[in-house]
Order: structure tokens, then sequence, then C-alpha cells
């Protein structure tokens, strides 16, 4: 389900102040030098897990930041459209969104994410995904990986999330 673009918009700064004040008073006193860089190496990586069974047995599971790298050039809007089809499943069918997308994040700045508890089940990842941008930051959500052609692409679904978030959204199926 889509919600209107004022709605989604709405929400995410609810969520994004309650968020940023948690964040402001928890982000203090990090002796992690992993924090050095400006670009996603936030993460925190949970514990995975791989079970199932995929074409070619199941796939190793993936880290935070092998996530993180797909989300980021997803996000990137330097990156041509032809590179960004090849991180969501299918992603041949959304070379419009991703167009509008990357039209919309040219002049918006940086999108910075962190991914924890990475959970696998054969081919599949699931994670939960908190993304920062210039204007605050989003709650974690869950979003999913499918490992295809020995490598972690975005579902469609996750993909049309973050196309939304991009006031970019996906037509229903």
């Amino acid at each position: 389900m889509l919600l209107p673009a004022r709605t989604l918009r709405t929400s995410m700064v609810i969520a994004a102040t309650a968020v940023a004040a948690i964040v402001g008073l928890t982000g203090c006193g990090s002796g992690d030098k992993s924090d050095a860089k400006a670009t996603s190496t936030t993460s925190a990586a949970a514990p995975t897990s791989a079970t199932g069974h995929g074409d070619h047995g199941s796939a190793a599971a993936p880290t935070a930041e092998t996530l993180i790298a797909v989300l980021d050039t997803f996000s990137d809007p330097a990156k041509p459209t032809s590179e960004k089809t090849k991180l969501i499943v299918d992603g041949e069918k959304r070379i419009a969104n991703i167009n509008q997308m990357n039209q919309t994040l040219g002049g918006y700045g940086k999108l910075t994410y962190a991914v924890a508890d990475i959970t696998t089940s054969g081919n599949s990842a699931t994670a939960q995904v908190t993304i920062t941008s210039p204007h605050g930051t989003v709650p974690a959500m869950p979003m999913t990986w499918e490992h295809v052609d020995s490598t972690w692409k975005l579902s469609d679904a996750s993909g049309c999330l973050m196309l939304g978030f991009a006031q970019a959204p996906c037509a229903p199926a």
C-alpha cells in the first residue's frame, strides 16, 4: 500500500524527530573508530543465521557492510540508472522510478544507513535498516534482500520502499 506523499512526509518527520532526540542522547561517548567515516560505516551487525536451500544451496549470510553498500549505491544520485537496476530483483521494471529518484535526490544531500539484526533464510536476508538524511533519522524498519546471480539485491518490495521515500513510488503490481 502506498501512502500519499504528504502523509509519508509527515510520518517521516514525526518519526525522525523522535529518533533524533534519542540519537542525540545516546550518540555521545562512542569510542568506535569506525564512526570516523561519514558514510555508512556506522552499521551494527547482528548475529546471522543461514538456513534453507536456494538454487545453488544457501548463500553465505551477508554482512551489514554488504547490505549497506547496496543501499549506498542505490541512493547515490551520481550512479547511473543502469547500475541501480542491477541492485533490485527485477530492477529493469523500475527504470522510470529510478530515474525519478535520481532527479529528486540530486540536490538532497547524503543519506547514510545503519543495518542491524540480520537474519537469513536460504537465499533471503532481512535486516532492520535505519536511514539518516540531512533532515533527520527514520526509525529502523525491516528490509529484505535476495541472493541472486551471486550478489545480494534489494527485494522488489524493499526497492519500492526506498523509491517511495524518494517520491518515486512504484505502481501497484
